[in-house]
């Protein structure tokens, strides 16, 4: 099979090629291969169509949130949110439940029969969906250091970590720590990293996508929880993304490796992260049209 460069797919299709990253990071150029760093395209591979809009809207997805929630509405787009940003967030980091047995936990708090499974992956599943909905309720506050803590509790409440003793649940990291093989902030220093990122973001007139996707970044660079850091990055992305009238997405576990590029590249090449972002707002938005909501 003949191959072409994502430079060479732009041209001839008269997009960007942000937009040609952003089809693969997708998968929606079928026999994309990523080599290196950069993507080969199938020569005879065509366009993505444009996704079809629908016309019958008018509930934000705030709104929607909440009224589901309030109602427990099953099969609705809280439905969708709380197994779908639990599954895929938790299986980014390891977590050995299946899709099914996130889904059982949500609507039966049972996990049904089947393989073994470890305590803290459902410990930390039940608490995840219990985190959803803080930024539910939360989600139009102001970001603080409190509120990221809260989180970081809530997630490992009860966990085989919350009973080692040099392990500070709710509170900033005691011991140094890494992220693949990146250094991240010695403990002394999270404090005031913390406290100087959350006030520079707060300080802008207004939040864009890229501002959010950039606190995300450098809070994952920061790294100031002995581990959960990943999980509680992607609720607060989530929850900034309703606070700021953004279009959420899900870093789905299809895409993780994408996403580490994204975040390890980050201080060089903020493309990577973005696009990869964008791919996955551009399948959330739409999920939205199907559900008929706002963005």
């Amino acid at each position: 099979m003949a191959f072409i460069t994502v430079a060479e797919a732009a041209q001839h299709w008269g997009v960007s090629e942000r937009t040609i990253r952003g089809y693969c990071a997708a998968g929606r150029i079928p026999g994309a291969e990523l080599i290196g760093k950069t993507w080969a395209i199938p020569e005879e591979a065509e366009r993505p169509g444009r996704r079809p809009r629908t016309s019958a809207k008018g509930r934000t997805l705030l709104a929607a949130l909440r009224e589901e929630k309030a109602a427990g509405t099953s099969g609705g787009i809280y439905h969708h949110v709380q197994v779908e940003l639990t599954y895929n967030s938790n299986h980014i980091e390891g977590s050995r439940l299946t899709h099914e047995q996130t889904r059982l936990i949500f609507e039966t708090n049972t996990i049904g029969v089947g393989d073994a499974v470890r305590v803290d992956d459902v410990l930390e599943t039940a608490n995840h969906f219990r985190c959803v909905d803080m930024i539910i309720d939360n989600a139009n506050r102001r970001l603080t250091e409190r509120l990221i803590k809260g989180l970081h509790a809530q997630l490992k409440q009860g966990t085989s970590d919350s009973r080692k003793s040099w392990f500070a649940v709710g509170d900033y990291k005691r011991l140094p720590n890494e992220v693949g093989d990146r250094k991240t902030a010695a403990p002394e220093e999270v404090a005031t990293r913390m406290a100087e990122l959350i006030a520079r973001y707060e300080a802008l007139p207004k939040r864009t996508f890229e501002d959010v996707v950039a606190f995300h970044a450098e809070l994952e660079a920061i790294h100031p929880f002995q581990d959960g850091n990943g999980r509680v990055g992607r609720l607060v992305m989530f929850k900034e993304c309703l606070r700021n009238g953004i279009t959420p997405f899900i870093i789905t576990d299809e895409v993780k490796m994408f996403y580490y590029r994204g975040l390890a590249e980050w201080s060089r090449e903020r493309g990577y992260l973005l696009d990869t972002c964008r791919a996955a707002q551009g399948a959330f938005a739409e999920l939205l049209r199907y559900f008929r909501i706002d963005g």
